[in-house]
């Protein structure tokens, strides 16, 4: 009776930490609510490259982004603000597609989230994105890392594979702190397996009630003195019209 007993004691304990363990997929999904909002929002999102420490270019976003109540994944209209040279283009990107919109030709042209945009981060980084929608966390180990202030975290190491071709990366590893979801850095490569950049998600600030990464880092996978820095302010809770996401609508935009 005593050894029954016991044994059941231990498939209890296995049970309750198996019902207790999150799987990668869970992880990754965890790390995207840290990340975005559950609702639709506006934000500046300011780019500076730097090379060799000294900044040699910047660019200053609207974002007005909103989740597809189909799919989850984020829908997003970019409006640039600065330079001058360059105010009041339109980059709307919904669904599968992302067209970039010029106001003095008044062309829509198709574009590649993969194309850069400025500096390291590309066209696909500055718009909103649900990763856990678009990839695939096959695994997830505990190891320490450093986070972007150089200080030791303890995180899940995901490994992400994009479920179809329209995802933005063939490949990602990410790196998620073990304590509150908050993702830390994450690397993207090439389907060679090339490094393509490192980004580290920082500064977190209360945004929308909970705590969220204001400013992402991103480096170089070849030239780690080349580095592009996105900082997210002016967050706002606001409805995004369906038809500021639709591409016959860019020539009539206005911002408010």
């Amino acid at each position: 009776m005593k050894k029954t007993l016991t044994v059941l004691f231990f498939l209890f304990i296995a049970a309750a930490v198996q019902a207790t363990e999150r799987s990668p997929q869970d992880i990754l999904a965890a790390s995207d609510a840290v990340r975005n909002p559950d609702h639709a929002f506006g934000l500046t999102n300011t780019l500076i490259e730097y090379r060799q420490g000294k900044q040699t270019e910047s660019s200053t976003l609207a974002i007005y982004s909103k989740a597809d109540v189909r799919g989850g994944q984020f829908r997003s209209l970019v409006r640039y603000v600065a330079p001058a040279r360059d105010a009041n283009k339109l980059i709307l990107f919904s669904g599968k597609d992302m067209w970039f919109y010029d106001p003095t030709s008044q062309a829509s042209i198709r574009l590649s989230p993969q194309q850069r945009l400025l500096g390291q981060a590309s066209n696909g980084d500055v718009v909103t994105v649900n990763f856990a929608k678009d990839y695939r966390a096959e695994s997830a180990v505990e190891e320490e890392t450093q986070d972007g202030e150089r200080r030791p975290r303890r995180c899940y190491k995901l490994g992400l594979s994009a479920n179809s071709a329209d995802a933005i990366y063939h490949r990602i590893e990410m790196w998620v702190d073990v304590g509150d979801s908050r993702p830390v850095k994450a690397r993207f490569y090439t389907e060679s397996g090339k490094l393509l950049k490192t980004a580290y998600y920082r500064r977190y600030q209360n945004a929308f009630g909970a705590e969220r990464p204001t400013e992402t880092v991103i480096i170089d996978g070849l030239e780690p003195d080349w580095v592009t820095v996105m900082r997210y302010t002016d967050w706002v809770k606001r409805e995004v019209p369906e038809t500021w996401l639709q591409r016959d609508y860019l020539p009539r935009f206005r911002p408010e």
